[in-house]
């Protein structure tokens, strides 16, 4: 079972040229990816597999045949080492998303990004999920495909909204239709847009049953939210009123990497200036 996470560093002290590197990496990172990509969620299983094991190296193939399909797809599944003859404890079974309204050159880059990401998040576990904004990753040891997972991952809900009871009725009015999705859909009333998706897995009646689940989870949880999100197991269901993330969401994330770039550009330059005080030190004391 995968324990759904928030971030936390475990990283033993580097030495000041490769904090240096990943830094000038990051940034780089953050330059050309500053809107894409959002982190949502992540979650790893407590089991680890032994490096260069069976598993390890149908992962590896998978992850590679995942980043080669999704520049064709924006959804596939994959069962690798499950046959009769393979090791049974090397069987691996993925499956990755993007949005439904993606481009796929767009569902490519964000494959690439979880792919990149997902083993320094989860490192040597037997299960892990990373969602970002616009697309999902999962492997595990066991198989997990086509099997209906309602549980809550992730929730994120606004500040309260006024007591505007057209906004509540046009937002009722956009659930409504979000539980009616199958695989990915757009709704507008009125003020209120959102948009729904089932994992490509799941049959009709269970993606239906999942995005009824999610709905009822976004009014208990978030109540009387002006945008909520929530994500289940395999489906999510969105809403925001029209102009919220076009003036909340979409400046915030501007600010957030705008003060991440400016930290990191002070830490660049402190260690740059470490490096060369050092050198220095040493010439001198040569």
């Amino acid at each position: 079972m995968l324990r759904t996470l928030r971030l936390h560093s475990t990283l033993k002290p580097l030495s000041p040229l490769t904090l240096l590197s990943y830094l000038l990496f990051l940034l780089s990172s953050l330059c050309s990816h500053a809107t894409a990509n959002i982190f949502i969620y992540a979650g790893c299983s407590q089991e680890k597999y032994q490096p260069n094991s069976p598993f390890q190296t149908n992962l590896n193939s998978l992850l590679s045949s995942v980043v080669s399909s999704s520049s064709r797809a924006s959804y596939n599944s994959f069962a690798i080492g499950n046959d009769s003859s393979a090791s049974p404890e090397g069987a691996v079974y993925s499956l990755y998303q993007c949005r439904g309204d993606l481009k796929m050159p767009d569902c490519s880059q964000c494959i690439q990004s979880v792919v990149s990401q997902i083993g320094l998040v989860c490192p040597n576990t037997y299960g892990a999920g990373l969602q970002l904004d616009t697309c999902f990753l999962r492997y595990e040891h066991g198989d997990f495909l086509g099997k209906l997972d309602t549980s809550l991952k992730f929730k994120k809900c606004s500040k309260s909204t006024s007591n505007d009871v057209e906004f509540f009725r046009r937002r009722d009015d956009v659930l409504a239709d979000l539980q009616t999705a199958i695989g990915f859909r757009v709704s507008t009333s009125g003020m209120v847009e959102g948009f729904a998706q089932c994992l490509g897995d799941l049959s009709s009646a269970d993606c239906s049953a999942c995005l009824s689940d999610a709905v009822v989870k976004l009014k208990s949880l978030c109540g009387s939210a002006q945008a909520a999100d929530v994500f289940l197991g395999q489906c999510y269901a969105r809403y925001w009123a029209s102009g919220y993330y076009d003036t909340s969401r979409d400046s915030s994330n501007e600010d957030d990497t705008g003060k991440t770039v400016a930290i990191i550009v002070g830490a660049l330059a402190g260690i740059a200036v470490i490096i060369v005080l050092l050198s220095v030190c040493r010439k001198a004391a040569g």
